[in-house]
């Protein structure tokens, strides 16, 4: 009994941590979230820039114009949605954000600690397969308990701001989309997120792999058990920054499909078929346009999220 009491105190702490970082780093990192969104949209507003260029072949020599569309930079985006949409629009999608990001955190990290005691019976205890296995896990169940959510978020966060009319709140978003697309249209990008558990698996692998080498530097001094070692705190920041940041590039382009397939009234339709037009129509560098507001949200916002969890673990872990 006394196991099962034990157990079930351990689930719900790590609920309860997970959920705590997961709401932090998702206020402070919204408008970065928003920036990359507008990136990956179809929607981007291209710069037309004008190249010379020189024909030869030309009776008199003189140079040509050759225009070309050219990708705007964060800045520019973010430049642009202060100017024609205001500073508010910098936090489209945070109601729903902060709805689904405590339980899916809360969910993702509870799956993860069950997933990885169920796996350390099976496989060598804290293994890279332990790891690997307990991170698809948790991803395939938040992946697909959160999809609605986050399918709303990105709708509103698409959602440009025209002046005399009202933006849509979260409930009417949600009411749109059941009213033209049904329930189905709430699963749009499942797809793509499901392509996304590879990221998350590397995320963990490299993650675990690098708190291993910060074992001995704990989070709360061993000398009299009350002060915080702050090397210990910022070990595990800079471990999950460097883990997010490798797993972000590596497999980034499943972001811009599912941004695109939850696209009103888009021509994308499956995982595959969308991924072939945007390669024919935009080339290959386009599953990459957003990373670098990507890179800079994600990495402070991992870094925030998995050091909130594992110090809160430790510190109501001790008190238990």
């Amino acid at each position: 009994m006394a196991t099962g009491t034990q157990q079930k105190e351990n689930t719900l702490l790590h609920l309860f941590a997970g959920g705590c970082g997961g709401t932090v780093g998702a206020i402070f990192t919204c408008p970065l979230e928003v920036i990359k969104t507008r990136l990956q949209s179809s929607r981007l507003a291209l710069r037309t820039v004008y190249y010379p260029q020189v024909h030869l072949g030309t009776i008199s020599g003189a140079g040509m114009v050759r225009p070309t569309s050219v990708t705007p930079g964060l800045l520019q985006v973010l430049k642009s949605i202060l100017e024609k949409e205001g500073p508010k629009s910098l936090f489209r999608g945070l109601g729903p954000n902060l709805v689904g990001v405590a339980p899916s955190r809360a969910v993702y990290f509870a799956c993860y600690s069950k997933a990885k005691e169920q796996f350390n019976g099976i496989f060598v205890p804290n293994s890279n397969t332990v790891h690997i296995l307990s991170a698809g896990s948790a991803a395939f169940v938040t992946n697909t308990l959160m999809n609605p959510i986050w399918m709303v978020k990105t709708r509103m966060q698409l959602e440009r701001k025209v002046r005399g009319c009202k933006q849509m709140n979260t409930l009417q978003c949600a009411r749109r989309v059941y009213q033209t697309e049904g329930v189905r249209g709430f699963y749009r990008g499942l797809t793509a997120s499901y392509a996304g558990i590879s990221e998350t698996i590397i995320c963990f692998a490299i993650y675990e792999s690098l708190k291993k080498c910060l074992k001995d530097a704990p989070i709360v001094s061993s000398t009299d058990g009350a002060e915080k070692s702050s090397s210990s705190f910022f070990g595990l920041m800079a471990a999950a920054a460097v883990s997010k940041g490798c797993a972000s590039c590596i497999a980034y382009p499943h972001e811009v499909i599912r941004t695109r397939l939850r696209e009103e009234g888009s021509k994308y339709r499956s995982f595959v078929q969308t991924a072939r037009l945007v390669f024919r129509e935009e080339g290959y560098l386009a599953f990459y346009r957003g990373l670098f507001a990507q890179l800079i949200r994600q990495i402070p916002n991992t870094a925030i999220v998995l050091s909130t969890y594992e110090f809160i673990v430790y510190l109501l872990g001790e008190r238990a």
